[in-house]
């Protein structure tokens, strides 16, 4: 709550609790979505995990082919890099990034990852996740 003093300058005024008329009360319903920070000096993290606005992959094929990126990511942790290892990590990346903030990633992503996975085809042939993402990448560019 916010009020002025008599030269018009903003204060803080808060009710005190019942229980302890020295200690301010706060009161929060339902927050969703969201962090809350009360008291001096705090400090809030707040960190979405969820795909997209609604948490979720705009359809099952892109919720597949990030799951893949994923795991492929994680694989190739295990790898010595390469420079085509560094390409197709960055690739994983922006696809991971646009399928997480847009809901689906667009058809130049998925040629780009296409490409990248060409290119270091000998070690991600080995994964079982490089396959996945191969997989899901022909088929949502559609062949």
């Amino acid at each position: 709550m916010a009020a002025t003093d008599e030269d018009g300058q903003a204060r803080r005024t808060q009710s005190a609790s019942p229980a302890n008329p020295a200690r301010p009360e706060v009161r929060i319903g339902s927050v969703s979505g969201s962090a809350i920070g009360i008291g001096d000096h705090n400090t809030v993290t707040n960190t979405n995990t969820g795909t997209g606005a609604t948490g979720q992959a705009s359809d099952p094929a892109q919720a597949e082919l990030l799951a893949a990126v994923r795991a492929l990511r994680e694989d190739l942790g295990r790898f010595v890099a390469t420079d085509g290892t560094a390409v197709l990590d960055a690739e994983l990346v922006a696809a991971e990034e646009e399928i997480t903030t847009a809901g689906a990633a667009g058809p130049g992503r998925l040629a780009g990852l296409r490409d990248a996975l060409a290119l270091t085809g000998g070690v991600v042939g080995t994964l079982a996740s490089g396959v996945a993402v191969g997989e899901a990448v022909g088929a949502l560019l559609g062949g």
